[in-house]
Order: C-alpha cells, then sequence, then structure tokens
C-alpha cells in the first residue's frame, strides 16, 4: 500500500479557500433556476458524460483504491464500478417514466378538477462522502441529483487522497463548475459548507457526524438524506445451509477488510451449529488469506493508522474482558493491517458490542433461541442490515416482523446495495431516507401537487351560508364516507 495517502496533509479552510467556496455556491444559484428548464435529454447527455468520464479513468480509480486502500482490483470493480455503472444504466433507460407527471383521480370534494404530481429540482445540493468506498458513494448520489435537475457541491474526504483526486478530474470533465463542482480538505472545508444555505444535503458517514449535519441543516431547513451504518447483526440458524452461509458472510466481513457500512458486525450462531460454523470460518479465512493476511495481495488495508489503532484497541479491550481468540488477531497499526479475526464468549460490556466495528473483527455470539436474538436486536439502535440464514421461512418471517432495519437479505449479505429497483437507506440510528434508481429521484425532488380547477362549483358553499349550502354540504359529507 502507498504510504502518501495517509502522510498528505490535508487542504484546511483559509480566506482564499472560503472564498471560492462562496463564490461557486452563489454562481451555482442562478444555474439552479435554469436547470429548472432543463429536459430529460438535456439530463440525460450530462449522465452520458458521467459514464463517459466514469469509463475512460477505470484503471486510474483502481489505482487510487490500491493507493488508499491497498484494495484488490476485483474488489473495487465488484464494490464500487459495478453498482456504479448499474445504477446510471437504471437512470438512463427510466429518467423518463420517473419524472412523468402523474395524474391523480379527483376526490368528492374536488369534483370538476384534474391534479397530478410533478416533481420539480430542490435547487442547490451538498453531497458529502466518505472514505471507504470512495467513488461509489460520491457518484452514486450525484447521478440522481443531476437527474432531477439540481446543482451540486461535492465535498470528498480527506482520507482518501488519490480517490478524491480521481474524482476531481471526472467531476471537471463532465460539469461546468457552476453546476457540479468539487472540494477537496479536512474537516474545516465540511463545516464550511455545512454554513451555507443549500436546498438538501446529502450526507454519508457516522451517526455521529450525521447529527452535526442534521444540525446544520436545521438552521437553514434544508432536507436531508443520512446514509449512515450502525451494527449490522447477522443470524444463522441450525436450518442454515452453513456451507454457504459462513463463505458469504466471511466474504463479505473482509471485503474492503471489513469497511463496509453494510457489512455484517456481529454474528448470531445457534448453538447446534456453532461448532461447525467455527471450523468453516476458519477453513475458508487461511484458505483464502493465509496464515494472517498480512502478504495476501486479495486483503485490503484499513484506511490509516489511526483506524488500526481504534480496531487494536476493540480487540484489546474485549480479550481484557474475557473474550477468546477463535482466529486471527494479528495487528500491526503501522502497516494499516488487521487480520481477519473471530472473537467469541465476548462479555456485554466490551466496547465492541457498542460501537460500530468497521473492520475484520467478527464477535461471534452463540444463542439457543430466536426471541433471545430479537431482544436483543430490538434493544440496540436500529441498523442499517439485518441478514438472516435460515431455511424455516416462519422462523425468517418471524425474526422480519419483529425487528427493524434499513434493509435485509435472506439467505445473503449485502446483495441489496447491488439491487437498484429496491431503496438503500437506513431507518432512525442508521440513517434518513434513501436512494437507489427511483428513490434517488425522490431523494432529490420535491413532489409538487398541482390542483387544475375546470368547473366552480366553491360558489355555492360561501356566505350567506342557506340551506341550500347546508344541504350541498351534508351530500359531500355522506358521498365521502
Amino acid at each position: 500500500m502507498s504510504q502518501s495517502a495517509a502522510s498528505a496533509t490535508p487542504v484546511t479552510l483559509d480566506a482564499e479557500r472560503a472564498r471560492r467556496i462562496r463564490e461557486v455556491f452563489d454562481a451555482q444559484r442562478a444555474v439552479a433556476l435554469r436547470l429548472r428548464e432543463s429536459t430529460v435529454p438535456q439530463r440525460l447527455a450530462k449522465l452520458a458524460r458521467l459514464h463517459e468520464a466514469i469509463v475512460r479513468r477505470r484503471a486510474l480509480i483502481i489505482e487510487a483504491l490500491q493507493g488508499d486502500l491497498g484494495r484488490p482490483a476485483l474488489e473495487t470493480e465488484l464494490a464500487e464500478l459495478l453498482p456504479l455503472l448499474g445504477d446510471l444504466a437504471q437512470h438512463r433507460a427510466h429518467l423518463a417514466r420517473w419524472l412523468r407527471p402523474r395524474r391523480v383521480r379527483p376526490t368528492v370534494a374536488t369534483l370538476g378538477t384534474r391534479a397530478w404530481i410533478q416533481r420539480e429540482p430542490r435547487g442547490r445540493t451538498l453531497i458529502q462522502s466518505p472514505w471507504n468506498y470512495p467513488i461509489v458513494l460520491t457518484l452514486g448520489p450525484l447521478i440522481p441529483a443531476v437527474a432531477c435537475g439540481n446543482t451540486a457541491i461535492i465535498k470528498t474526504s480527506e482520507l482518501a487522497v488519490h480517490s478524491s483526486r480521481v474524482l476531481a478530474q471526472i467531476v471537471r470533465e463532465a460539469f461546468d463548475e457552476d453546476e457540479v463542482a468539487l472540494f477537496e480538505g479536512d474537516a474545516s472545508v465540511g463545516r464550511a459548507l455545512l454554513e451555507l444555505p443549500f436546498d438538501h444535503i446529502f450526507f454519508t458517514g457516522s451517526p455521529a457526524v450525521g447529527r452535526i449535519v442534521m444540525s446544520a441543516a436545521a438552521q437553514h431547513l434544508a432536507s436531508v438524506t443520512l446514509e449512515l451504518g450502525g451494527k449490522s447483526p447477522v443470524i444463522v440458524d441450525a436450518s442454515a445451509d452453513i456451507a454457504q452461509a459462513v463463505d458469504t458472510i466471511a466474504w463479505a466481513k473482509c471485503l474492503n477488510a471489513g469497511q463496509t457500512c453494510i457489512a455484517p458486525d456481529h454474528l448470531y450462531v445457534h448453538t447446534a451449529v456453532y461448532e461447525q460454523v467455527l471450523e468453516r470460518f476458519r477453513q475458508r479465512l487461511s484458505a483464502w488469506y493465509g496464515a494472517d493476511a498480512v502478504h495476501s495481495p486479495d486483503f485490503a488495508r484499513i484506511i490509516n493508522e489511526r483506524h488500526a489503532r481504534r480496531l487494536a484497541d476493540l480487540l484489546t479491550d474485549a480479550r481484557s474482558r474475557g473474550a477468546l481468540l477463535l482466529h486471527g488477531g494479528a495487528v500491526e497499526p503501522e502497516r494499516h493491517f488487521v487480520s481477519p479475526t473471530l472473537l467469541g464468549e465476548i462479555p456485554a460490556e466490551a466496547h465492541i458490542m457498542h460501537e460500530e466495528i468497521f473492520g475484520p473483527l467478527l464477535p461471534i455470539i452463540r444463542y439457543e433461541h430466536d426471541e433471545e436474538v430479537i431482544e436483543r436486536i430490538n434493544a440496540a439502535p436500529k441498523p442499517l442490515a439485518l441478514y438472516v440464514w435460515s431455511r424455516n421461512r416462519a422462523s425468517v418471517h418471524r425474526i422480519l416482523q419483529r425487528t427493524s432495519a434499513g434493509g435485509s437479505c435472506i439467505n445473503q449479505v449485502a446483495m441489496q446495495f447491488l439491487q437498484h429497483r429496491l431503496p438503500f437507506g437506513g431507518v432512525n440510528h442508521s440513517g434518513i431516507g434513501s436512494y437507489h434508481g427511483e428513490w434517488g429521484i425522490r431523494a432529490f425532488s420535491h413532489e409538487r401537487a398541482v390542483l387544475d380547477a375546470k368547473l366552480q362549483f366553491a360558489g355555492a358553499l360561501r356566505p350567506p351560508y342557506g340551506p341550500r349550502a347546508r344541504r350541498l354540504a351534508a351530500a359531500l359529507m355522506r358521498w365521502s364516507q
């Protein structure tokens, strides 16, 4: 892994940068008003330019993610480029239908009128993106923002320096700055952007920073989409296909070294299959990555030394409280490395059971009955994802009915992100709002209600309220029930 990303000094806010941010933001106001009249073909042309700019930099994107995260090329193609290009294809195929005004039938009280819902751009939007999947989680929200006719200012993460530079190239090739602009820099740049009166803010990151974003948006009554995270649990019951379950869970946990918002955070395993699951995990992890994965070209690195030390502290805390090390445990913070690690018998008070792990540490918890798992899940904040591995459809139905999560998979993990015909987003602690496909259009547009009166009957109900008005009002009340 290149260390330049970790050692680069992030750009901080100075007077010149603050002036440039304000200048771009002001310039986008006139453009945002003009874009309200842009046509679907014009917006599709912009998406086509974005597509071309991405495809031309496929090799640079792979190289950038290798520099930022030591990520294997195949993981970047599967987790960044595949969903991004798929979402672009969905928008280009269906945008005209998604933006078409939708007629609604009149009610009894509105007979003689026509009504419809038309989508209009929100206006000037801010997209603040994270470092873990910097390409797809930056350009993914940009697609519906542009498709809806908005302007956008993007703030990339200062931790993914190589990716941020490639993103800047893509944006500058595809768009004029007064329509889509990108600013790099540290948290001071992000704070300066949050002080501006955007019409909509789209933020992807931690719940802690999400609260700051929501508070800033409240100052201007801006709408928000918050894509957060949380502790996404996995349940493997006694009826599950153990080989399929373990292989899929292990892959999803180790993808990008566990730095995935919808990665399995912890695993509930029925006691009847616990040993079988544990043995399969050990076999798979050893076969895929070797003894400790430090030399594996197929295992990514932690974004920086600080985050690696945070994971090391979680591991140390858990073991000091009595947790068992079942596999792995190698940690080299200075090399941004934490090996795939399995932990068992974790005490409830261990920090790893309360903080989002965001790394390749997997607590495995035995259970006897579905009820105890449901109770533990409901006692925690609502997760971004909940996964169930079971052949018992009644049990699956009961778990889904009695829990809440942003999204779920049955006998699969993380694939909900690739299904663009499903909304992707969290609930409460794990997020507000959703996107992907048509749900991205909903996030970046306002549904405007329009009523067109063709016939006028309301005069009969105006003062003075005589017998005729009372009879008509009574009739409307009867017909409306």
